[in-house]
Order: structure tokens, then sequence, then C-alpha cells
């Protein structure tokens, strides 16, 4: 593993361990925020539980998890994920700064939501980062690949040795008459 991944994805994984366990603890504080963004989400996903806090204790639970597995490099690419399909309604409900009033709360609450959306862009950077390894699908089309080529010589093959074989056959018919 490169330094960069060793000491990038801790850090990165760092501030959704401690939002995810912030969300844990007092899902009340976080829950009248979330309230306009969870209701329409849960209303159609009958999975996700239907009171607001057990959203935000959910949501708390998979940041914990995802950033624990992130920031030790287990299943780095599927975590990033998981806190990236987290990271999404938490900005949208947490930074609204387009109701904000007050300039000042407005500027304040941009920020946030930029930098949320630059945490999401490092984490879907994370989620494609193969890490030097070749990706599941560039593995599929390279062995796609091979057999066909497998194939093709396995054909050849047969083709140049069953046409003396046929050859010798006839001669042994013309003979065995």
């Amino acid at each position: 593993m490169s330094v960069l991944r060793l000491v990038g994805r801790p850090m990165l994984a760092s501030m959704f361990l401690a939002g995810g366990l912030n969300s844990l603890r007092a899902p009340e504080k976080v829950a009248p925020a979330a309230e306009p963004v969870v209701q329409p989400i849960t209303e159609r996903v009958d999975a996700l539980p239907d009171r607001t806090e057990q959203a935000v204790r959910l949501s708390g639970a998979v940041q914990v998890a995802a950033g624990l597995l992130l920031g030790t490099g287990r299943v780095p690419r599927l975590a990033a994920l998981a806190i990236a399909g987290t990271l999404v309604p938490t900005t949208l409900a947490g930074h609204r700064f387009w109701e904000a009033q007050d300039p000042d709360e407005r500027a304040q609450q941009r920020i946030h939501f930029l930098k949320n959306l630059s945490m999401l862009g490092g984490l879907l950077i994370a989620a494609d980062d193969t890490a030097g390894s070749p990706s599941l699908v560039w593995r599929g089309r390279h062995a796609a690949h091979d057999l066909r080529r497998e194939a093709h010589l396995v054909r050849r093959s047969v083709r140049a040795t069953a046409r003396p074989a046929v050859a010798a056959g006839g001669v042994r018919a013309k003979l065995a008459r």
C-alpha cells in the first residue's frame, strides 16, 4: 500500500467516524434538521426506519462502520461508497444554505455544503481506487479476451491436425479396397 493511501484513508474517514458517533449518541440533536430530507426517503424506501431519530442513528452507524473499514483499509472501495451514500442526505439536510435568511448564516452553510461536496468527491475517488490492482471489469475483459484467443488457437490446432488425419483416412480407405 502506498504511503498516500496509508495516511489519506484514515484522514478521510476521521470526519465520518466523529460525525457518525455524534449521530449515534444524540440523534435528537440533528433529527429536526434531517426531517425534511429523511421523511420523503423513508416514504419511498420501506427498508428504512419510519422515525427520523432511527434513520439518523442508522446513518451514523453506517458512517462509523464504513469509516473504520475505510480507515483501516478493509474493503475501502465499498466503505467509501457506503459513506458517500450517507453523505448526500446528510449534506442536504444539514447545510440548506438556500433557505438561510441571514447572509452570514447563508455564507457559513454554503461553505459547509461545499466542504461536504469536496469530501464526496474524495470518497468517489477512493471508491474508484484499485490500489494499483486491475479492477474486476478489467480482469473480466481480459479473461474474455484470453478465452477467445485460446478458442481460436484450439480451432486452428484442430483444423491443422484434422486435415492430415482426413487425408490419411482417405488413403487407408483406398488401400483397403
